[in-house]
């Protein structure tokens, strides 16, 4: 496996993110789905030549704390460590582009998402932004600081 950036309209890219939304809206209706803003940073994981995970972070209204978006793994390739080697790389591009914090939001019925934050440090913070009125919506945060 290797992981690297992309574009927002690259083609493989595309397809996970279709994929994705489609899963979020399956399990949340047509109120899981959210937008990446312009300027993000993509990443995606590539398992023998194929594009089987993503991950993006973008900039936030809070200064030096970005927002993980779209982290998604294709349900063949799960189970594999593939979301928190994306989650790792992502918490180092984060740090590169100069965030010293993050921050992500997951919902009630990702268990798993919800398991994966935790074990790598994310801890919940109170609901933000338009997440803030949403039942069921799990907000976390993590410092890169040090």
């Amino acid at each position: 496996m290797f992981i690297e950036e992309r574009t927002a309209d690259d083609l493989a890219l595309i397809r996970l993110l279709d994929a994705a939304f489609a899963e979020l809206v399956a399990r949340y209706g047509l109120e899981g789905r959210s937008g990446v803003g312009p300027g993000a940073h993509y990443l995606v994981a590539v398992v023998d030549d194929e594009t089987v995970g993503c991950v993006a972070v973008q900039t936030t209204d809070v200064a030096g704390t970005g927002e993980v978006k779209r982290m998604y793994v294709a349900p063949a390739a799960r189970g594999q460590g593939i979301a928190r080697a994306l989650l790792k790389e992502i918490e180092s591009r984060a740090t590169d582009l100069g965030y010293d914090r993050l921050r992500l939001v997951t919902g009630h019925l990702q268990p798993a998402a919800i398991a994966l934050y935790e074990s790598a440090g994310y801890r919940r913070t109170e609901p933000y932004g338009t997440y803030a009125d949403r039942p069921g919506t799990f907000c976390y945060a993590k410092s890169l600081a040090g």
